[in-house]
């Protein structure tokens, strides 16, 4: 198979295209023809190794959190997948990923496709709408008509945040370049503050909820907007200083997980159309590297890049 493997921490130059032994299944396993893969922060900071130590891979490895795909193979006792059927899919980033032609994935690692949506929306569904559900209704709760300030909304996790917030009636405001203020307002949002012209801290007040995907003074500055009481719930980011005690506010870490519960009721709401997953460009599998830079020099500000595979979306 096709695939693209990394032999050393690096920048995307040490990304290699090549041929590689296609992978056998588990008894308890399908083989998946990858057509879509999603490239996401994540892929190039392990890369690079700045998360070495939360992440410690064996080197060499192919990179890659999720993707789309259909079933080719399935091992002797996999009883839950047919050839043929058309899978959604995530690993871990300690394991072979999805920046190949083949995976072999257990059953708690897939859902059914979406029949509504293509392979490379599909892909793009999964982490960033998973880490979204996770920060907004496993951890913050939200709930009908409550103030929810979600940063960095053009992106493919705030993008989907939007839509989920917006769907259960949240008053939903969010940051983002000026560039991308109608953008965001299209996915939901009632309010829009461009970091770009305006700071947030002065334009926003008394919200019950605020997702932080940023850190840093980003971080800090949302916990002065939030009432007494308020939530932020915050993703790995930027460094920053706790200081949600002098403001009496709870401080939440979304901890990302691959439970497929979650990942089947984030598909549910994708097939009943409430949800759309957000694209903001195609790249062949050759690519990848490119595909990295773009991410890592945060030139890629809409939606999730996705990687073109065997037959494409």
């Amino acid at each position: 198979m096709k695939a693209i493997r990394y032999s050393q921490y690096g920048g995307p130059e040490v990304l290699d295209y090549l041929d590689l032994p296609d992978p056998i299944p588990a008894p308890n396993e399908a083989l998946i023809a990858v057509r879509c893969a999603s490239v996401i922060p994540g892929d190039w900071k392990v890369r690079s190794g700045k998360l070495h130590e939360m992440f410690p891979i064996d080197l060499p490895t192919i990179p890659g959190r999720d993707g789309a795909g259909v079933v080719v193979a399935t091992g002797e006792s996999c009883d839950w997948a047919n050839i043929g059927d058309e899978l959604c899919f995530v690993s871990e980033h300690v394991e072979p990923g999805s920046y190949a032609e083949l995976i072999a994935r257990p059953r708690e690692m897939t859902i059914p496709k979406p029949q509504n949506i293509n392979f490379a929306e599909a892909a793009a569904m999964m982490h960033a709408g998973v880490c979204a559900w996770i920060g907004l209704i496993e951890n913050a709760g939200i709930s009908f008509g409550q103030n929810v300030l979600i940063h960095a909304g053009a992106g493919a996790i705030g993008g989907m945040a939007i839509q989920i917030a917006s769907s259960l009636g949240c008053n939903v405001t969010t940051t983002c370049s000026a560039a991308n203020s109608d953008y965001v307002r299209e996915l939901g949002a009632r309010h829009v503050v461009p970091y770009d012209r305006e700071e947030f801290r002065d334009q926003v007040k008394k919200q019950d909820i605020v997702f932080d995907l940023i850190g840093g003074i980003v971080h800090q500055n949302s916990c002065r907007v939030l009432r007494a009481g308020g939530t932020l719930v915050w993703l790995i980011a930027e460094p920053f200083d706790d200081v949600s005690s002098e403001y009496d506010i709870h401080c939440k870490q979304a901890i990302i997980h691959d439970r497929r519960d979650t990942m089947e009721r984030l598909s549910q709401q994708v097939t009943a159309g409430i949800l759309k997953p957000q694209v903001s460009r195609l790249l062949p599998l050759t690519l990848a590297a490119e595909a990295h830079k773009i991410v890592e020099d945060g030139s890629n500000t809409r939606g999730r890049i996705i990687l073109e595979i065997g037959d494409g979306a």
